[in-house]
């Protein structure tokens, strides 16, 4: 996975700028005590922030192929105090934390970073319980002097179709903020 070596996030206000993110989760309807998996984690923004959603009773499963940002979100956890985080180093395509254990799986503006967006799908789809939630915040498919290259970006469609020819239900695709969209989506039962 690429994290575009002219772009970072390390800057958490600068992210809170382009959207609101403890609205992105509560979109989720994530709760104290469900399990959450942050695929693509990098340094835990939105990880930390589940945590404390979840709390003590619930966990969140960080994950992230970039060895030294894994260690930046453990860090970040100990000096918060968060126990409740589980992240490791690994790539999207090869991760399955559990099988139907997770009530959100979520994507920041990486599902077009992995090798095999669709094996990361599947991935989640294993992941997830009955009627749980997948959400994909990603960047718009439009020109801006930050963020990844343009041609890399997948358009709300594009995403739409990945994750519809996974197995999920797509739920609703929102603007979130100028620059970026949410997709909410829902495994199928089979």
């Amino acid at each position: 996975m690429s994290h575009h070596n002219s772009f970072t996030l390390n800057e958490d206000e600068l992210r809170r700028t382009w959207f609101n993110p403890e609205l992105i989760l509560k979109d989720s309807g994530l709760q104290s005590g469900m399990v959450f998996s942050d695929v693509g984690c990098g340094d835990g923004f939105f990880s930390l922030l589940a945590a404390r959603i979840v709390g003590p009773s619930g966990t969140v499963y960080a994950v992230d192929s970039n060895v030294s940002v894994i260690e930046k979100l453990k860090c970040k956890a100990a000096e918060q105090g968060l126990k409740n985080i589980q992240a490791t180093v690994g790539r999207g395509e090869e991760t399955i934390f559990c099988r139907q254990c997770i009530d959100v799986v979520f994507y920041s503006m990486v599902l077009h970073d992995f090798d095999d967006s669709r094996k990361v799908l599947l991935n989640a789809k294993q992941m997830l319980r009955p009627h749980g939630i997948l959400m994909n915040l990603d960047w718009k498919k439009k020109r801006m002097n930050f963020g990844p290259p343009q041609h890399i970006r997948f358009s709300e469609a594009r995403a739409s179709s990945l994750i519809k020819n996974a197995g999920f239900t797509i739920g609703n695709v929102k603007e979130a903020g100028l620059h970026h969209y949410v997709i909410t989506a829902y495994a199928e039962i089979e």
